[in-house]
Protein backbone atom coordinates (compact mmCIF):
# COMPACT_ATOMS: atom_id res chain seq x y z
CA UNK A 1 0.00 0.00 0.00
CA UNK A 2 2.74 2.45 0.68
CA UNK A 3 4.33 1.71 -2.82
CA UNK A 4 1.13 3.34 -3.60
CA UNK A 5 1.13 5.91 -2.04
CA UNK A 6 4.92 7.15 -3.12
CA UNK A 7 4.33 6.41 -7.04
CA UNK A 8 1.15 8.69 -6.67
CA UNK A 9 3.26 11.21 -4.95
CA UNK A 10 5.79 10.99 -7.75
CA UNK A 11 3.45 11.11 -10.06
CA UNK A 12 2.70 14.66 -8.13
CA UNK A 13 5.90 15.90 -7.69
CA UNK A 14 5.72 15.03 -11.32
CA UNK A 15 2.73 17.33 -12.24
CA UNK A 16 4.81 20.26 -10.15
CA UNK A 17 7.96 19.96 -12.35
CA UNK A 18 5.57 20.29 -15.43
CA UNK A 19 3.93 23.30 -14.91
CA UNK A 20 7.15 24.95 -12.57
CA UNK A 21 9.66 24.75 -15.77
CA UNK A 22 9.04 26.96 -18.80
CA UNK A 23 8.67 25.15 -22.24
CA UNK A 24 6.24 22.86 -21.33
CA UNK A 25 4.38 23.16 -24.45
CA UNK A 26 7.22 20.73 -25.76
CA UNK A 27 6.45 17.79 -24.35
CA UNK A 28 3.78 15.50 -23.53
CA UNK A 29 1.12 16.47 -20.76
CA UNK A 30 1.60 13.40 -18.59
CA UNK A 31 5.15 12.45 -19.76
CA UNK A 32 6.83 13.97 -16.71
CA UNK A 33 4.44 12.82 -13.83
CA UNK A 34 4.87 9.41 -15.24
CA UNK A 35 8.43 9.65 -15.01
CA UNK A 36 7.97 11.12 -11.21
CA UNK A 37 5.87 7.71 -10.70
CA UNK A 38 8.73 5.59 -12.09
CA UNK A 39 11.29 7.00 -10.77
CA UNK A 40 9.64 6.74 -7.42
CA UNK A 41 8.65 3.28 -7.12
CA UNK A 42 11.85 1.98 -8.53
CA UNK A 43 13.47 4.29 -6.02
CA UNK A 44 11.00 2.83 -3.37
CA UNK A 45 11.63 -0.96 -4.27
CA UNK A 46 15.58 -0.55 -4.44
CA UNK A 47 16.08 0.82 -1.24
CA UNK A 48 13.18 -1.72 0.17
CA UNK A 49 15.37 -4.81 -1.30
CA UNK A 50 18.11 -3.30 0.44
CA UNK A 51 16.69 -3.32 4.10
CA UNK A 52 15.42 -0.27 4.52
CA UNK A 53 11.99 -0.29 6.46
CA UNK A 54 8.93 0.92 4.68
CA UNK A 55 7.63 2.81 7.50
CA UNK A 56 10.68 4.84 8.34
CA UNK A 57 10.77 8.50 7.01
CA UNK A 58 13.79 8.67 5.12
CA UNK A 59 12.66 5.55 2.74
CA UNK A 60 9.97 8.49 1.75
CA UNK A 61 12.79 11.28 1.64
CA UNK A 62 14.89 9.51 -0.55
CA UNK A 63 12.53 8.27 -2.95
CA UNK A 64 10.05 11.66 -2.97
CA UNK A 65 13.21 13.95 -3.72
CA UNK A 66 14.80 11.40 -6.26
CA UNK A 67 11.36 11.43 -7.98
CA UNK A 68 11.24 15.35 -7.98
CA UNK A 69 14.89 15.93 -8.95
CA UNK A 70 13.97 13.25 -12.07
CA UNK A 71 11.23 14.78 -13.08
CA UNK A 72 12.41 18.42 -13.01
CA UNK A 73 15.66 17.65 -14.88
CA UNK A 74 13.14 15.98 -17.93
CA UNK A 75 11.65 19.08 -17.92
CA UNK A 76 14.17 21.40 -18.25
CA UNK A 77 16.54 19.09 -20.56
CA UNK A 78 13.24 18.13 -22.93
CA UNK A 79 12.44 21.27 -23.54
CA UNK A 80 15.72 22.70 -24.68
CA UNK A 81 16.47 19.18 -26.82
CA UNK A 82 13.23 19.76 -28.22
CA UNK A 83 13.28 23.25 -29.21
CA UNK A 84 16.64 22.75 -30.84
CA UNK A 85 15.70 20.06 -32.54
CA UNK A 86 12.59 21.73 -34.24
CA UNK A 87 15.26 24.61 -34.71
CA UNK A 88 17.19 22.34 -37.09
CA UNK A 89 14.24 20.80 -38.62
CA UNK A 90 12.69 23.97 -39.40
CA UNK A 91 16.15 25.53 -40.50
CA UNK A 92 15.93 22.02 -42.93
CA UNK A 93 12.92 22.17 -44.37
CA UNK A 94 13.33 25.73 -45.13
CA UNK A 95 16.72 25.31 -47.64
CA UNK A 96 14.36 22.49 -49.33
Amino acid sequence: MEMLFVTLGGALLGLLARYAFPRRETHGVLLAPAIGAAVASVVWAALTWAGWKFDGGWIWVVSLVAAGMAAAAFSLLASGSRTRADAAMLARLSRA
